[in-house]
């Protein structure tokens, strides 16, 4: 394996375009809980505040959507999923909180992520993209 000259230290941001960027807002900030940090920009761009990282959100007919092509549909997604770690991590109450946010839950149990081994519940965003909360390590 080749050595980089740096080491990864963790996600900065992500770019999801949005075909209804006001319900894709109210969903990441309502739902979610992140916070408005910059925007609209005029390229389209708004930055939500998720802990440490950033979830950027683009419509897809702005300057910068129109750059990623065709609007993401039944056919094709911008990503496959976003993970975000979530605490406390009450499986309960978080489907009850997204699915009364027009979230649709896939699936839960227990997966490895960057703290090991924890519960998980995915789910769907308004839009189709996948959202993984991600709660505390089990060891």
């Amino acid at each position: 394996m080749t050595q980089t000259p740096f080491r990864p230290i963790g996600i900065d941001h992500v770019v999801i375009r949005a075909r209804d960027i006001d319900r894709m807002l109210a969903f990441y900030c309502e739902a979610l809980g992140c916070e408005l940090e910059r925007g609209p920009l005029a390229s389209g761009l708004i930055q939500l505040r998720a802990g440490t990282a950033l979830i950027d959100l683009v419509d897809v007919n702005g300057r910068t959507g129109k750059l990623g092509g065709a609007a993401p549909g039944a056919e094709g997604h911008n990503m496959d999923h976003l993970c975000v770690g979530v605490r406390p991590f009450d499986e309960a109450r978080l489907r009850e909180h997204f699915e009364a946010h027009g979230a649709t839950v896939i699936d839960s149990g227990v997966n490895y992520g960057a703290e090991g081994d924890g519960p998980f519940l995915y789910l769907k965003d308004p839009e189709g993209n996948g959202l993984e909360l991600k709660g505390p390590p089990l060891n």
